[in-house]
């Protein structure tokens, strides 16, 4: 079977499986090739839907209950169980006890995240871009995650494929935003002498924050989304080219048993 996911190398629990997929290996076409896993991108509706259940299959996470939300770049995160598993959500984080869910988020550019602890006692998955950053999703889940798993030293954080520092160009408005927030994020955005532009380091933001709520054991996939056309679907580069349709890629996380 072709593997067409990446994985952290440190952190194996083999209670858990996970994968942050490339855009290879699926049924779309076109501008979607080939494993397109959004509804709403404009492609067909039965090529997604294969594309979903085989990224799943890949996984061996088949039998479980996939969720996915609206993602709409907050810091909302959802506690997901059998009561509210077919309700529609808003958010762009999801928490689950539950071993018979997995939960996935789509990206195209922004970061994937996953969490979670030594024991399986929970897994997380997270969409985060800029914004995320700024209103720091990562420390609202975190928030609810403690209550299942007071021990931070026990939490993995795996960081996955996301539009890199040398590709994330910003302007000094969205600078000075975040500075004005927490002083010490100006350490994540480097000036271009050329254009008044700044690079915005999300993955390194995303470390420092996890660090600040005591996530020691973080890993990062530094794989630029941007710059690996044949790999990703990158939104930023689809905006470049004319904004091109281009569809999403999958993460997903859920348990063995």
């Amino acid at each position: 079977m072709t593997i067409n996911y990446y994985t952290a190398t440190t952190f194996i629990n083999p209670k858990i499986s996970y994968g942050f997929f490339t855009r290879k290996d699926g049924f779309s076409f076109n501008n979607y090739t080939s494993l397109n896993c959004s509804y709403s991108s404009g492609d067909q509706y039965i090529a997604v839907k294969k594309n979903i259940e085989q990224a799943q299959r890949k996984l061996h996470l088949e039998i479980k209950n996939l969720k996915l939300i609206n993602q709409i770049h907050s810091n909302k995160v959802i506690i997901i169980n059998e009561k509210n598993f077919k309700k529609k959500f808003e958010a762009d984080g999801m928490i689950t006890q539950d071993k018979n869910i997995s939960i996935a988020v789509l990206t195209a550019d922004c970061c994937p995240i996953f969490l979670f602890d030594e024991e399986a006692s929970f897994i997380s998955c997270l969409h985060a871009g800029w914004k995320g950053c700024y209103i720091n999703i990562v420390e609202n889940a975190l928030k609810k995650i403690k209550h299942i798993q007071p021990s931070t030293k026990k939490i993995n954080a795996i960081i996955g494929p996301c539009l890199n520092k040398i590709n994330f160009e910003v302007n000094n408005d969205l600078k000075e935003k975040f500075i004005k927030k927490v002083s010490s994020y100006e350490n994540f955005f480097v000036a271009k002498k050329q254009n008044n532009k700044f690079l915005f380091d999300m993955q390194g933001l995303i470390k420092f924050q996890l660090l600040k709520n005591d996530i020691t054991n973080t890993e990062s996939i530094e794989l630029d989304t941007y710059s690996n056309k044949e790999l990703f679907f990158s939104h930023r580069r689809s905006t470049h080219d004319n904004k091109i349709p281009t569809g999403r890629m999958i993460n997903i996380i859920g348990f063995n048993k």
